[in-house]
């Protein structure tokens, strides 16, 4: 079409505007691709791990050091949406980070055993994500197992300085009665904690 004199349109480019980077991130669930942290502590945890930002040799880009934010109150108080919203901060800090995101029952799914998959190696890139978000921590029913599991994520975070970002309805308390000591203790020790309160707002109307 161009040689016959026709104008073509250049294919599309990917914008360099960090608000509409975060916007259409793919890893944001949809109910929360507008989602604002208007906390002034969730934001201040959000700059203080941009800081934190630099390239490993190999060119990846890590947050390695900065603390890990836990966010904790009642159903409904806005804490997946703070969180996502951090997230969302941090992409207009320009910080390009491989971050993953789960709910606390969705990671037990991918992690458990099963013959079709090798769940270790899975484990593996849990653990070692730059940033890691959980979601809904402590809402599982307890076992052994889960406690086993969130122990060795939280573990080599912690032995790694790799920030985790959590939400709970449950209290630090709480935890340490579902997932133990030695989760509940690294978790007293590597985060800052922000407790939401208010109203249930998926309840509210009009």
């Amino acid at each position: 079409m161009a040689a016959r004199g026709i104008p073509v349109a250049p294919p599309p480019t990917p914008s360099s505007d960090p608000d509409h980077r975060a916007q259409a991130d793919p890893r944001i669930p949809a109910l929360f691709r507008d989602a604002v942290a208007e906390d002034p502590r969730v934001l201040d945890w959000a700059q203080r791990v941009a800081a934190h930002a630099r390239r490993t040799p190999g060119g990846a880009v890590t947050v390695a050091g900065a603390r890990s934010l836990l966010l904790l109150g009642p159903t409904g108080t806005g804490k997946t949406h703070q969180a996502f919203g951090a997230l969302r901060a941090l992409a207009r800090h320009g910080v390009r980070l491989g971050w993953r995101s789960e709910s606390a029952a969705d990671l037990y799914a991918a992690l458990r055993p099963t013959q079709s998959r090798d769940t270790e190696r899975e484990l593996w890139t849990v653990m070692t994500s730059p940033l890691l978000m959980i979601d809904d921590l402590a809402a599982a029913k307890p076992s052994a197992w889960t406690e086993e599991i969130t122990y060795r994520v939280v573990n080599h975070r912690y032995a790694h300085q790799l920030p985790l970002l959590i939400t709970s309805n449950e209290p630090l308390e709480r935890i340490r009665t579902v997932l133990g000591d030695r989760v509940a203790s690294r978790l007293a020790q590597m985060t800052d904690r922000v407790v939401l309160t208010g109203p249930d707002r998926r309840r509210q109307t009009g």
